[in-house]
Formats: C-alpha cells, structure tokens, sequence
C-alpha cells in the first residue's frame, strides 16, 4: 500500500499515468494488430482515443437524458414515499413527534441554504475540475504510450543486460497481461451485471431500467463493492416508484446476479491473470480506498495484482523469487535406522 500511498501524494502526475498504463496494456492486442497490418501507429492510437471518447460521452449523454425524463415522476414517487415513510414511523411506540419531525425539516433547509453547503459546492465543483484535467492528462499519455509504447520501452532497458534485461522483458510481460487482463476480464463481469441487472429490472417493470443497468456497468469497474453500489441504487428507485416489495425483489436480483459474477463469471476471467485471494483483495480496496478515496479502490486491485505477478516471473518464466516458492517436503518413507 506504500505504492498507492505515493500514487495519492502525486496524484496529479502519477494516477493519470497509471490509468494511461493500464488501458494501454488492455488495448495492446488492437496496436499489436495495427502495427501488422501497417497502420500507422498514431491513427490506430487516435482510433482508440475515438472509441473510448465516444462510449464514455454516449453513455453519460443516455444516462442524464433518461433520468431527466423520468426526473419529474420519480421526485412525487419520491415525495409520497417519503410521507408515507413518515406516517410509519409515527405509528412506532418511539416515534418522534410533529414538533421534532418539523425541527428536523427546518435543519435541513437550513443547511442546504448555508454557507457551509454552498462551500461543500464549490469543492465539489472543484473536485470536478481536478477530475476533468486528470482525465485529459491521462487521455493525451494514453495517446503516446499507444504511438510509441514500444519505442520507450527499449530506451527504458538499454542500461540492462544479460539476465537483469531478461528479467525486466519477463517484468514488463507479465505486467501487461497482468493490467490487460485486469480490465478486459472487469469489462466483461461489468456487461454481465449490467445485462442482469437490466433484465431484472426489466422483469419488474422498474423505470430507468437502461440507465440503472449502465450505471452498473461503470460502477462495476470498482472492485466488490462497485456493482453492490449499482444495485443499492436500483433498489431505491424501486422502492421509490414500485414499493417494497419490488425494491425487495430488486436486491434478490442483485444478489443473484453479483454472486454469479463473482463466484463463476470472474473466477474464470481473472483465474490467468489476476491470481489474488478474495481477503486480499478486500483488504487492498479497503487500505486503497482508506489512502486514494475512490481512484485508490480502483487502482489497488490491479496494481497489487501487478506486484504479485512481477514477484512470480522475477526469477524466470512462472519461477517466482525465492522467498515466494512454495515449500517442498521430502515425503519418502524413513528407512530402517532412520528417525522420522
């Protein structure tokens, strides 16, 4: 985790690049291909440029006009829901009274009309810019690393010979599968949530069903608790427009369909390049996210996974470091005179 805490310290430079790495590694087939049937290589990475670009910006642009569709419909579903969530509570031997229930009202219009919100606003708007200038940072290093991947990379090991150069070919092999695989397997597990969830909620007569399932999909990429967040959503749409029971059918959907991901889908995926134990990734996303916030859960899975991966080739082909290799024991019967 010292890794991602230094990612965080010099986020500015170092996340855009190690998201530039990582889905270079994943679109390394498609330059590999261009490059073999001569395309030149800077229109085969503003190709992949176009593609990304044009997938986040339609998603985004589907999403934000379906909800606004439905915005309206869902804030008086959302509003009689609410009172009727009130109604409930005041039948309850505890409930609070008319008298609390209106000074709770009035604390939060008056935090929403208070400085301190407006300031919560403007850092939002400022975590928006960061966002926006990483992203573009990380789109113009994915640009080059896709031109000129290979040309940097023999500048980087013309100081290395002999076995040091070797090991560090076998380092940047099994690094690029490592990132590659990392993101072609999350892609795949992310559409097969997203298709679940979207038949599930299609099933259930569930509004926003398309947005919720692509929300999902881009959810998804945050290891574990990624698709969990997805359905925690669309189970309060459900909640909010159909009922609870629907809302309770949703999260039986979720579970349905996260536990195959998990359990069937990934293992399958993942089983080559990602070779981590399920507590040990728990345990990265969770110091992840405890250093980076959200950027350190989605960088600590694979960037762990890359370490581990380095560990296992650093003394040859599948011939892990020393200090990494199984122990053997001599299971041969004692012979006679010998003690156990």
């Amino acid at each position: 985790m010292a890794l991602v805490w230094l990612l965080s310290r010099l986020s500015i430079v170092t996340i855009p690049l190690v998201l530039a790495l990582i889905f270079a590694a994943a679109f390394t087939p498609w330059m590999e291909w261009t490059r073999r049937h001569s395309v030149p290589p800077a229109l085969g990475a503003a190709l992949t440029l176009l593609f990304l670009l044009a997938v986040i910006t339609g998603a985004l642009v589907f999403v934000v006009g379906s909800v606004s569709d439905e915005w309206r419909e869902l804030t008086v579903k959302a509003e009689d829901g609410f009172q009727r969530v009130l109604a409930w509570v005041q039948t309850l031997p505890f409930s609070p009274d008319q008298r609390q229930l209106k000074d709770f009202g009035e604390q939060i219009s008056g935090f929403v009309t208070s400085a301190e919100f407006g300031s919560g606003a403007l850092g939002g708007i400022g975590a928006v810019s960061e966002v926006s200038a990483s992203l573009g940072m990380m789109a113009i290093i994915l640009f080059f690393l896709l031109k000129d991947g290979p040309q940097m990379w023999e500048f980087l090991v013309r100081p290395f010979e002999g076995i040091a150069y070797d090991r560090a070919e076998r380092i940047r092999r099994k690094t690029d599968d490592v990132f590659g695989g990392y993101i072609r397997s999350t892609a795949a597990a992310a559409l097969f949530d997203a298709v679940g969830i979207f038949i599930g909620l299609a099933i259930l007569q569930v509004p926003l069903a398309v947005p919720l399932a692509i929300l999902t999909l881009l959810l998804a990429f945050i290891p574990i608790i990624g698709a969990v967040s997805g359905g925690v959503v669309a189970a309060l749409v459900a909640l909010v427009s159909n009922g609870p029971l629907n809302a309770a059918l949703v999260v039986l959907v979720v579970i349905i369909v996260n536990q195959l991901e998990g359990n069937v889908l990934k293992p399958i995926l993942m089983a080559r390049t990602v070779s981590l134990h399920a507590l040990v990734v728990l345990v990265v996303i969770a110091a992840g996210t405890a250093v980076g916030g959200i950027i350190g859960a989605l960088l600590a899975v694979p960037v762990t996974a890359a370490a581990w991966g380095v560990v296992q080739v650093w003394d040859g082909d599948n011939v892990p470091a020393r200090w990494a290799r199984p122990k053997t024991r001599d299971r041969r019967a004692p012979r006679s005179g010998e003690t156990q």
